[in-house]
């Protein structure tokens, strides 16, 4: 029977056709569900002249039966042919958990980005007001625009929205931009032929080199076009990015707003590149076979240094883009603090002393409650999404890096280890252990096996490293009762700052560790922002203990 089209995934544009080229479209239901099913569209594009194919993009749609009568459809179950049928079967359970949780994940990451407007508030000379950039449209749906039943086809609104929606870029940019992806969005209500659309396009907010533009889509039939009265069908969110004539691509100019409206378009598409991100990366392919080479004493040395230079190879990577700001207040959090084992409910007045503030408990909200700012940076690449926390801390330098490198203290404020032991003594500066984490799934609990090599600075202005990634030991394999997960790259880097230390904390994004940095980003938990407060507060309460001892 006939299908209508109910909602489509974010879209990732990986290249662009053009004309002269060939497409070919591949579509097959991968799941359904009680009512609804999921289709997946892979579109690949071929060069006639050298025979080349590359992947265009893979899209996934939710579309609904739509009977003779009103009601609805129960589908039967989809047969596996091949292991990738049950692989793409096994991920839409999950591309569905996460459609059906967005809007109330993207309301919750509004809110958040709302309470803190300062990037809006302290507006910069340069700045592009949104306004500028609005374009409105108007289409009217003839026959060759629907299906057979008369209602407009989803792609061909889709088409329409982007057209009008490279205009509003082209507004900020001043060249033609391209379309790199379409977030998820959803069809509210049908439009037939005769319909007026009416497509209105604004500029949200600008990422360095992405831009982010909302369509918002109305339709009217006759009647309704003579009384105003118009119907809300769809809005939808298209990211692009330009390039230069050098082939490089742009940095676009911040944008500003000053109405209560704007303020929500941009803080909501600060919300949607957190989602955006989480989203592409915690589907990677969910298998997480560790392939690293086992360790012994021919490889080790290549190994350590290799450890040591991805970490400041990571950390020099341009590109990396903020993507949230919290306060750190001491009270709430030292509530939580586990020291010495031992959680520490009713933090004493001259606990709170010791650790530099006045001996009277303030509210968070007053102005002289010592507050430090935590700042999250993200790097997107083709693969691989990266991670970087800032902190400042009141602490010395050196005592910084003696208690970061050392991961037995680690398990005081990383809320999901479990035990951290040393397994062998590598050299003075070089050392494995062993990590057991609690499950964060419902699933098995994980363990880790790391390298981590510490380093002094060679000259002034050089940070302390402290450089982690996974290893494989004969000594110790993998256990039935945890799941062996991965660290590609991981470490701090330390940097003196007077009396204090500006610490950063990196992470490279792998199937094995996506599941703890793509719920921060999503919204769905703090668990990065909550380490960081817990880092800072134990290694500052370390160092004045030693001071008042």
């Amino acid at each position: 029977m006939p299908c209508v089209t109910a909602s489509v995934d974010d879209i990732q544009f990986e290249e662009t056709a053009r004309v002269g080229q060939i497409i070919s479209i591949n579509a097959k239901v991968n799941r359904a569900f009680t009512t609804s099913m999921e289709v997946g569209v892979k579109v690949t594009l071929q060069d006639p002249l050298t025979t080349f194919q590359k992947l265009i993009c893979v899209a996934f749609s939710t579309y609904v039966a739509k009977p003779v009568h009103n009601g609805k459809v129960d589908l039967k179950p989809v047969k596996f042919v091949t292991a990738q049928d049950s692989l793409e079967h096994t991920l839409a359970a999950e591309r569905r958990k996460i459609r059906l949780d967005h809007e109330r994940v993207c309301k919750n990451l509004v809110e958040e980005c709302g309470m803190n407007s300062e990037q809006v508030c302290n507006q910069k000379e340069g700045e592009i007001s949104t306004d500028l950039t609005h374009v409105q449209s108007t289409e009217l749906v003839l026959p060759p625009h629907a299906n057979h039943q008369g209602n407009t086809f989803g792609g061909q609104i889709m088409a329409w929205m982007e057209t009008v929606a490279v205009i509003s870029a082209s507004r900020l940019c001043r060249l033609h931009p391209t379309l790199k992806s379409v977030d998820m969005f959803k069809f509210r209500g049908p439009s037939t032929v005769g319909d007026r659309l009416v497509f209105n396009a604004i500029v949200n907010n600008t990422f360095q080199k992405s831009i982010e533009v909302g369509v918002r889509v109305e339709a009217f039939n006759c009647e309704e076009w003579a009384k105003g009265q118009a119907r809300h069908i769809n809005s939808a969110f298209l990211i692009f990015n330009a390039v230069n004539e050098h082939g490089e691509l742009i940095t676009f100019p911040r944008v500003k707003s000053i109405t209560k409206d704007g303020l929500r378009r941009y803080h909501g598409a600060i919300a949607r590149k957190k989602i955006r991100l989480a989203r592409k990366y915690i589907l990677l392919n969910p298998a997480n076979n560790c392939t690293l080479d086992f360790w012994d004493r021919g490889n080790q040395a290549d190994k350590i240094e290799s450890n040591v230079t991805a970490l400041t190879v990571l950390a020099a990577k341009p590109g990396w883009e903020m993507i949230s700001t919290s306060l750190d207040y001491l009270y709430p959090l030292c509530s939580s603090l586990k020291l010495n084992g031992h959680s520490n409910p009713n933090p004493s007045p001259r606990k709170a002393k010791w650790i530099g503030v006045d001996h009277h408990i303030r509210n968070p909200a007053s102005s002289h409650w010592p507050a430090k700012k935590i700042k999250m940076f993200t790097l997107e690449e083709t693969d691989a999404l990266s991670v970087k926390v800032e902190m400042q801390v009141r602490i010395s330098s050196e005592l910084a890096f003696s208690l970061l490198s050392d991961f037995r203290h680690h398990v005081h404020w990383v809320k999901h280890y479990s035990t951290c032991k040393i397994i062998q003594n590598v050299t003075q500066e070089d050392k494995i252990y062993h990590i057991t984490s609690i499950s964060i799934n419902g699933n098995k609990p994980d363990d880790f096996l790391i390298l981590v090599s510490q380093r002094k600075p060679c000259k002034t202005g050089d940070p302390y490293i402290v450089a982690v990634r996974s290893v494989a030991l004969t000594s110790v394999p993998s256990s039935e009762n945890y799941c062996r997960r991965e660290i590609q790259c991981a470490g701090f880097l330390i940097y003196p700052d007077g009396n204090s230390s500006f610490v950063s904390y990196y992470i490279q994004g792998t199937p094995g560790v996506m599941p703890y940095v793509a719920a921060t980003l999503d919204g769905s938990s703090k668990s990065i922002e909550d380490t960081a407060s817990g880092c800072i507060h134990f290694l500052e309460l370390q160092s004045s203990t030693m001071d008042c001892t």
